[in-house]
């Protein structure tokens, strides 16, 4: 259990932790949130021990071991990146060392009575017993599984550190907090830099995980999948809720009308207090009165209300004419890198109205076939057609780099407005986390993810029926992510978005394109109809390498009769029906099981619970093996009587 107590942090005047208290404990699973600027990076430093407090104090329990990924990272390592990753285990390979060095030791001795020969031995077995305290013996094992888990391909374990970009880097730190396994990880913003089926890996990991973690997260879908407890940073102080944040936002909904009635109710008693005052203050017989109510307002201590974030805006799209119905066509598009051919002979045809999302693993080409289609980027081999009056808008990252660096967040944001939405740009650009007088900054002296979100809200503003989007959630809060997508979803036009962001992109698109190694794949239905599909034909995968191997079950495979030679006594035939009949019924069994465990597979509604027990798809297998070895139970049995 680690014991925080009376944290006081201030910066420049500003109280940031006002005397915050919580505990930690061991398997506790913990989403941090509050608004932007609350505090969250500040208080996982704090618990790291990278930031100081100004007062109060942390109990640690003693060999308490915490991991720590930040934000943003960039390192100039020599190592490779199985060498950056095995460096994790930096105590147990010198525990390997050391028994190396027993052993050449004790080869080449051969006073093989002597005392000191003899605590070489001892030794030898203290150190034995430590590494497989430690699973010395797996750290190759670990190190493969967690870094493929992340979206690394054997090819890239031996690549440097220091070649790698900033969200590789990030995955290479990520994997050394996963295989130190600290006793508590903190995790700011994990996914950012994560691919869907990365996503996935880590949220099954982190479920898993024995340990206590704690993580700043604007990825709902995975705070409900992994967290059971809230704690929210609000105007310096903790509120703690022991729920995922789905229900806890819907708590929070329900605390906060509770606090503005009650803080309605002591405005009106302190008004009433006012005039009570001032009705008797000048009468002498009345003045002590008065002083005493006046001393009764001064105790009273206020109810504070966090002023909501601008969630009710509503923003639209300004209008655009309609394009053609045919918005783009794509024929044998082919894209280079070198020797790297990153896309490879693909077609694409998209309609008018379509909402599609790109997924894939990282390094399949999303990124590098969006920008072909807006015409950001030139492709090798290949044809696109545009359809009538298409008119394109496109966000990424670097979509920011053409701004003028001598302009405000205001002037670039006012240069594209028009209508009514001009006497409201400062609600825009606030639902952008640009706050206060952050309209004011000059865009040279932007953050990367403050230009992100600025050339966000000034795509907003333009008259496009063909949006593309890479990424735009990365650097938004849930507020501003929410009203992104209810505005996305009343947008007339065309879509692609290129996102790992499931709850983003659930109810948004009605395509998906798969990126893999294959070329592009195309799936109707949502995001979470995608994911179901994804899942059943793993498991079809899965079964298929059973059939390869020899047949596993929790349930022993019924003991095969030796052949006789002989035709089957009457005494012999009726056990025989009567074993028939137990495998009829038990094969009749496992059938209704069977296909119940599929309707619910089947099912949007019971998936998602059924995705949570990380067993399922393990008993589906299981039940369809004994299916299988009953029905050739059954088979053999009738070949004996027949």
């Amino acid at each position: 259990m680690i014991a925080v107590s009376n944290i006081e942090l201030y910066f420049s005047g500003r109280v940031i932790f006002d005397k915050i208290s919580f505990l930690i404990q061991e398997n506790d699973k913990i989403g941090l949130t509050g608004r932007n600027g609350a505090g969250k990076s500040t208080l996982l430093k704090v618990l790291k021990g990278m930031q100081p407090v100004d007062g109060g104090e942390i109990m640690y329990p003693r060999g308490t071991i915490i991991g720590y990924l930040p934000q943003e990272l960039q390192t100039q390592s020599p190592l490779t990146v199985i060498e950056e990753a095995r460096s994790a285990f930096s105590y147990a390979l010198s525990l390997l060392n050391e028994k190396e060095r027993i052993l050449h030791k004790m080869e080449t001795r051969t006073d093989y009575e002597s005392e000191h020969y003899m605590q070489l031995v001892e030794r030898l077995g203290e150190v034995e017993h430590e590494i497989e305290l430690h699973d010395g013996y797996a750290i190759d094992e670990q190190t493969e599984r967690v870094l493929k888990g992340l979206g690394f391909e054997a090819d890239d374990f031996h690549r440097p550190i220091h070649t790698l970009s900033g969200g590789w880097q990030m995955r290479v730190e990520l994997a050394k907090i996963l295989l130190q396994k600290p006793h508590l990880i903190l995790l700011d913003e994990p996914t950012n830099h994560l691919d869907m089926d990365s996503v996935l890996w880590l949220e099954k990991f982190l479920k898993d995980y024995p340990g206590a973690i704690m993580m700043v997260s604007h990825d709902r879908t995975f705070l409900d999948n992994i967290t059971n407890r809230t704690l929210e940073i609000t105007q310096g102080n903790i509120e703690d809720y022991p729920v995922p944040y789905t229900r806890y936002t819907e708590l929070r909904r329900e605390r906060r009308e509770q606090l503005l009635n009650a803080q309605k109710n002591q405005q009106r008693e302190i008004a009433r207090m006012e005039r009570n005052i001032e009705r008797f203050r000048a009468k002498a017989s009345k003045a002590s009165f008065a002083q005493s109510l006046i001393k009764k307002l001064d105790k009273i201590e206020l109810i504070e209300v966090e002023e909501e974030d601008v969630s009710a805006m509503q923003l639209r799209f300004p209008p655009a004419p309609a394009s053609g119905k045919v918005v783009l066509t794509a024929r044998n598009l082919t894209k280079r890198y070198g020797d790297n051919t990153v896309i490879n002979r693909q077609s694409v045809q998209i309609d008018r109205g379509d909402k599609i999302a790109f997924v894939g693993k990282n390094g399949m080409g999303k990124t590098t076939f969006s920008r072909m289609l807006v015409g950001d980027l030139a492709y090798d081999e290949g044809e696109i057609t545009y359809g009538h009056n298409v008119s394109i808008g496109y966000y990424a990252q670097h979509a920011a780099d053409s701004m003028d660096g001598n302009d405000t967040v205001l002037d670039v944001v006012d240069r594209v407005a028009t209508g009514e939405i001009r006497t409201r740009l400062r609600d825009l650009l606030g639902c952008f986390l640009f706050r206060g007088d952050d309209v004011f900054k000059k865009v040279k002296v932007l953050s990367g993810g403050e230009k992100g979100r600025l050339a966000l809200c000034k795509l907003i503003l333009e008259p496009h029926n063909f949006l593309v989007l890479d990424e735009p959630t990365n650097h938004l809060d849930m507020v501003s992510k929410e009203i992104l997508k209810n505005a996305l979803n009343a947008f007339e036009g065309t879509l692609i978005v290129v996102s790992h962001d499931r709850d983003f992109l659930q109810g948004l698109t009605n395509k998906t394109y798969e990126f893999t190694r294959e070329g592009i794949k195309e799936h109707l239905g949502s995001i979470q109809d995608f994911l179901y599909r994804k899942a059943v034909d793993d498991m079809r995968s899965l079964e298929m390498k059973h059939d390869d191997e020899p047949p596993v079950s929790k349930t022993p495979k019924p003991v095969s009769t030796p052949a006789r030679n002989h035709t089957p006594t009457e005494k012999n035939i009726r056990k025989i029906k009567a074993e028939i009949q137990k495998c009829e019924q038990a094969i009749e069994e496992l059938e209704a099981s069977l296909h119940k465990l599929e309707n619910d597979l089947a099912n949007p509604d019971t998936y998602q619970e059924l995705s949570k027990q990380p067993d399922v798809f393990e008993r589906y297998n299981s039940m369809k093996q004994q299916l299988e070895n009953y029905l050739q139970r059954w088979e053999e049995l009738n070949n004996q009587i027949n």
